[in-house]
């Protein structure tokens, strides 16, 4: 797979005329937020302003996001048409989402498929997983397994079956397997870059416009762990 990096290290893994889509750093916001950094569709947005020579206002449509201190693929909609159809996709479940995790604990089996009920706490913004059904609850399912023993870490592929806030994070943290550099989630200490060791690896989807399908895969970061895996 060709990546195409510009001056602000925008890794394009995917760019045609409906979507482009890119592998998201450590630290970018996929959207604008409080903070008033920089979000990632402005640096997208530029990038398309100069390689294209547009005037004006770019279209940049935002379909989904990912957690700021994760990693991984993030699309992102160059036309109108390929927003509102990547939008129905996203929201119809119709994508195969594989992520990467790094944690410190053995889970308890080497694969297996965890059922919990999210509630989500919007003052901290956080979201405990509960074993049996709570108020305000909804159930998170996903698919793990252990791809690689590492010195004193396990590298975990999982299969999300819904789509939850810090679903994998809250997952993971409930049966002993917080995500290394995750404090919110009870990991014992952070990452000197301030990320998590969870990537969005791979995305599998149906291209809005021409209808082919597409698999996507990110490159995992320029990390010693990561590139043990």
């Amino acid at each position: 797979m060709k990546i195409v990096s510009d001056s602000k290290n925008l890794q394009i893994l995917h760019e045609d005329n409906h979507i482009i889509v890119v592998n998201k750093r450590v630290g970018d916001i996929v959207q604008g937020d409080k903070t008033g950094d920089e979000p990632l569709s402005d640096i997208v947005k530029s990038y398309l302003k100069v390689a294209y020579d547009k005037p004006g206002e770019v279209f940049l449509g935002v379909v989904h996001r990912l957690d700021r201190p994760t990693t991984g693929i993030v699309v992102f909609a160059k036309t109108s048409k390929a927003l509102t159809r990547l939008n129905e996709t996203f929201k119809n479940r119709e994508t195969q989402k594989t992520y990467w995790a790094i944690v410190k604990n053995a889970p308890p089996k080497t694969e297996d498929t965890l059922v919990h009920f999210l509630r989500r706490n919007t003052k901290n913004n956080t979201s405990k997983a509960h074993l049996k059904e709570v108020p305000d609850a909804k159930e998170a399912k996903l698919s793990y397994k252990i791809i690689k023993k590492l010195d004193n870490y396990y590298a975990l592929e999982i299969d999300l079956h819904t789509g939850r806030h810090h679903q994998i994070r809250a997952q993971l943290t409930a049966v002993g397997c917080p995500i290394k550099g995750d404090l919110k989630y009870g990991f014992d200490r952070s990452n000197p870059n301030g990320g998590i060791h969870l990537h969005a690896r791979k995305l599998v989807l149906t291209h809005p416009v021409t209808k082919d399908p597409l698999e996507l895969i990110a490159p995992v970061p320029d990390d010693v762990l990561w590139k043990l895996v």
